[in-house]
């Protein structure tokens, strides 16, 4: 799967995209959250606010409890404002 940080996500994260292999436990973006986090700390530090991140599957946007089975790729950022 593949997986892209925006934004100040990307800059804790330290990347801005990767691909990865899932454990087959991870089925939810929370799974995959929580994943990630236990990956480092520039991960903790990117996903420490849970609420404060936004995800998108296949490009369209998605609840945490949303299921990732048989996604391509999944996105984090920060909630967008418009002005």
């Amino acid at each position: 799967m593949k997986i892209f940080y925006f934004a100040w996500v990307r800059q804790r994260a330290g990347l801005s995209e990767e691909t990865v292999d899932l454990p087959q436990h991870i089925e939810t973006l929370n799974d995959l959250v929580m994943w990630l986090k236990d990956r480092g700390p520039g991960f903790e530090a990117a996903f420490a606010d849970i609420k404060s991140v936004r995800a998108a599957i296949d490009q369209a946007h998605a609840p945490l409890e949303s299921s990732i089975k048989g996604a391509s790729e999944v996105a984090f950022f920060p909630p967008v404002t418009g002005g």
